[in-house]
Parts: structure tokens; C-alpha cells; sequence
């Protein structure tokens, strides 16, 4: 069904970056870039990401989508942070991999606590500990007893398959244990969410291009291994992208046999106007940094120094947020990543008023 309000708010995913910093250390391989997309709610936090970019070009705009979704999904999260993102390409050849991490380390202290990082895809523990050694603005630092920490990667995994539970309800008023999801993606957190969803009763359709990481997943899960180019065809009632962002466009989502899409991924719209085709065809949008947050308020609760149970609860809030959505959007008759939009950039307005008056 068409929605009438298809006009999406993007004051915040649009405006300028507030600080584009260029990584460039090539003794240690280290070239990349950090936005910070936002301060007005706190520190911009995101993620590292360190990826085979094609050119410094790529990896620029990459950047500078990333931070620009940090700024929504910490906003709608309620965290006192704001959006930011480092994006680091792989170099070519032999690297000492210590030595980049450690120089990226010496970048991120440079900005004086303006940036706070942590592992994004293609960084684990081990590389944040390199850039503990330089600066203290990281986290998804090795887990300590009663403190949050370590891998934020199955917190997002538990935001994401909560708030697919109230998606469903919500769309198809059924349990997960009676529904078929098509995972795209088994990096950390795809196989989380399978084991997650297995546990409830799903079942599973995956898609992996590492094929002894599909067969895991296809031996512990009984799931089904679909062809990645075909995963979008699976006869699955939800759809749950946890690979690289940008995977619904205009071609891609007229492929959808789902009627949700709910997954991890960053940036799962290629451009706004897919948010209309999603709506035109019926399907229901989770919009992705509402439900994929559980892994960067665990990086919030890390470094602001919350007790465990206080990220839990955080986490735990993430599906009456999008139960909260989802009814908006239905009584607004628009759509939900519109609303969404609109939440994020209000509360970004809100807190850049106080402090220009501060």
C-alpha cells in the first residue's frame, strides 16, 4: 500500500560533516579517513571499519554515510554521543597490522576526545588494543568482570533479533518460531542472530560467501545455504541484511519475496526514495540504526563507564522503540523510516539549540 506522506526528512543524513579528518600515516599503511558528523549530543562514536575500498574516493563516501547514520542511531538511542566513523582501507601487500592500528590509535587521540572508536566490520579486540596503547577514546577493549565490554557484535545481534520479534508480531501477528528468515551475511553478528533465531524456533535461510562459515552455520543451525546473488528471491518471510550497507535498491527490492526487511547492516537503503518502493510493495522497514544499536550502546556503556545491567536495560529498549514506531507510522499513515528521520533530527536540533545556548 502507497503511503500518501512519502516525502523523507533528511536534514540530519544531508548536512555537512562537522569535521573530516584524512588518516595518511603510509610508513604504517595507515590511509583512511575519520568524520565526525555530529557533536551536538556528546563525543562523535562509531565504529572502525578496514575494508578493501577500490580508492580513497570510495572509502571517503562510505565514511561519511556511516557517520551521518551514527549521528540518527545514537540520537534515537538515547545515548549522550554524537555520529562519527572511521573508515581505514586494507593496504595492499604485507602490513604489520599492530603498527596501523597503533598509528590510527595516534589519530583518534589527536582529535582531543572528539571521536570515540570501536570495532566495525573488518576490526576485532586485538586491533582496538593496538589503539588503547595510543588513546583512551576507544572501546571493545577485551571484557572485564562486571564491567561492559569485549565485542559489541552479539549486543547488536540481541537488539536486532528483539526488535524482529515485535516486527513480526506487528506485520505478520505471528512468532518467530513459525516464520522463515533469509540472513544475508554471517559475519559476527549474522551468526549470532542465526544461533539467536534457531534458538526461537525459526528457520533459516543464510547466504555466505565464505563457504565453510555458510556450512557452519547450515550444520549448527539446519539452515538453508542459498547462491548470495539469489538470497533476495528466498522464500522467507523476513528479509535480515547483516553484510555491507546499500544492498536495497531499485532493483534489488522488486526481487524481495519477504514482507519484512529487519537486519544489522549500516546504510541498508541505497538511496531514500527505495524507503517508498519497500512501501509501494507492502514491505515493512525496521529501519536499521533504530534496531541494529545494541552494539554501539554497549561501546557507550564501555567508555561512560554504565554497569552491565544498565546497558541491558538500554538494549532492552530497543523493541518498544520500534513498537512505538511502528504505531506512529500506521496512525501517521507515512513511513516508518520517515518517522524515524524526523525522531533523529530532533533530537539532534534539540541539543545543538542548547548548547549554542549554553
Amino acid at each position: 500500500m502507497a503511503m500518501p506522506n512519502d516525502v523523507t526528512d533528511l536534514a540530519l543524513a544531508t548536512a555537512l560533516p562537522e569535521r573530516v579528518v584524512k588518516l595518511e600515516d603510509l610508513d604504517f599503511g595507515l590511509e583512511g579517513v575519520i568524520v565526525l558528523h555530529s557533536t551536538a549530543l556528546g563525543p562523535a562514536a562509531g565504529g572502525c571499519r578496514f575494508w578493501h575500498y577500490p580508492d580513497r574516493a570510495g572509502a571517503h563516501r562510505d565514511a561519511l554515510r556511516l557517520a551521518a547514520g551514527m549521528s540518527a542511531k545514537n540520537a534515537l538511542a538515547g545515548l549522550p554521543l554524537g555520529g562519527g566513523k572511521a573508515v581505514i582501507r586494507v593496504p595492499e601487500g604485507g602490513f604489520d597490522r599492530k603498527a596501523l592500528f597503533s598509528a590510527f590509535g595516534r589519530a583518534v587521540e589527536h582529535l582531543g576526545g572528539n571521536y570515540v572508536t570501536a570495532e566495525d566490520v573488518g576490526t576485532g579486540i586485538a586491533d582496538m588494543a593496538a589503539v588503547r596503547s595510543q588513546t583512551r577514546h576507544v572501546a571493545g577493549l577485551a571484557a572485564q568482570p562486571g564491567y561492559p565490554g569485549g565485542d559489541p557484535s552479539p549486543h547488536t545481534a540481541r537488539g536486532v533479533f528483539e526488535a524482529m520479534k515485535v516486527a513480526v508480531a506487528h506485520r505478520l501477528e505471528r512468532p518467530l518460531s513459525d516464520v522463515t528468515v533469509a540472513v544475508q551475511g554471517l559475519g559476527n553478528v549474522g551468526f549470532n542472530l542465526c544461533r539467536l533465531l534457531h534458538d526461537a524456533g525459526a528457520r533459516l535461510i543464510v547466504c555466505e560467501p565464505r563457504s565453510d562459515v555458510a556450512a557452519r552455520a547450515a550444520a549448527l543451525f539446519s539452515a538453508e545455504i542459498a547462491r548470495c546473488s539469489s538470497i533476495y528471491e528466498a522464500k522467507a518471510d523476513v528479509f535480515a541484511p547483516c553484510a555491507l550497507g546499500g544492498i536495497l535498491d531499485h532493483q534489488t527490492v522488486t526481487r524481495l519475496s519477504a514482507k519484512i526487511v529487519c537486519g544489522a547492516a549500516n546504510n541498508q537503503l541505497a538511496d531514500p526514495a527505495v524507503g517508498k518502493v519497500l512501501a509501494d510493495r507492502d514491505v515493512l522497514y525496521a529501519p536499521d540504526y533504530l534496531v541494529n544499536a545494541g552494539g554501539i550502546i554497549n561501546v557507550a556503556g564501555e567508555y561512560l563507564g554504565w554497569l552491565p545491567s544498565e546497558v541491558d536495560r538500554r538494549i532492552g529498549d530497543i523493541a518498544p522503540r520500534l513498537q512505538a514506531l511502528l504505531d506512529r507510522a500506521r496512525d501517521e499513515n507515512s513511513r516508518t523510516e520517515v518517522i524515524a528521520d524526523r525522531m533523529a533530527n530532533d533530537i539532534v536540533a534539540a541539543a545543538a539549540r542548547r548548547r549554542r545556548a549554553a
